[in-house]
């Protein structure tokens, strides 16, 4: 069964490289897809709601002291709106090194359990274990579970990907693209090759 909460099992590398545009915004669909369609920190996916309003372009390294960094695509992230409010200004562990599996696991009460020093930092300093936070993800991993069971077409839909897939390939950033070779890869286009899985 696909696991709602699985950490990937490798750091992150980055796939595109769009340069250029004037307001951070315009990345959006970049970075959509770059992360998955899901938060960087919790993993909350976006078919688990309204996608309107509940995904922020997260700078990782904050604007307030780099201001410098605020139009850089590798300073973004995609994360839910309460995960960038509890991150704000900090300075936090790179969550695209840190949580990876199997050293960062969830559990079947939706506690994050993490092995190494930087991972249990990230965890603590966003809080992503007080006890809300663990009670959505203990929610959201039985629904996925009895959706797996007794239905399977719902099952698909809640760890799918959405239908509004980006088309990067019609995208033209301002100021190029330092990584074209990730638009062949990107979810799109793996989806036209029907290289794309029905669920991850």
């Amino acid at each position: 069964m696909t696991a709602p909460f699985t950490y990937p099992t490798v750091p992150h590398l980055r796939r595109h490289g769009p340069r250029g545009y004037a307001h951070h915004e315009s990345y959006r669909p970049w970075v959509r897809d770059e992360f998955a369609f899901r938060c960087v920190y919790c993993l909350i996916r976006e078919m688990w709601g309204p996608f309107k309003g509940v995904y922020a372009l997260d700078h990782f390294l904050p604007m307030a002291s780099r201001p410098d960094l605020a139009l850089e695509y590798d300073n973004l992230l995609y994360g839910c709106v309460t995960c960038n409010l509890s991150k704000g200004n900090l300075e936090t562990p790179d969550p695209l090194s840190e949580p990876v599996d199997p050293a960062t696991k969830v559990s079947e009460d939706g506690e994050i359990h993490a092995a190494t020093p930087q991972a249990r930092k990230l965890i603590e300093l966003l809080g992503l274990n007080r006890p809300r936070l663990r009670e959505f993800r203990e929610f959201w991993i039985r629904i996925v579970r009895l959706a797996a069971i007794h239905d399977p077409a719902l099952f698909r839909r809640l760890v799918g990907y959405p239908a509004d897939l980006p088309d990067l390939s019609t995208l033209r950033p301002p100021q190029g693209n330092d990584r074209p070779e990730g638009i062949t890869q990107s979810h799109r286009a793996r989806r036209h090759r029907g290289e794309l899985p029905d669920t991850y």
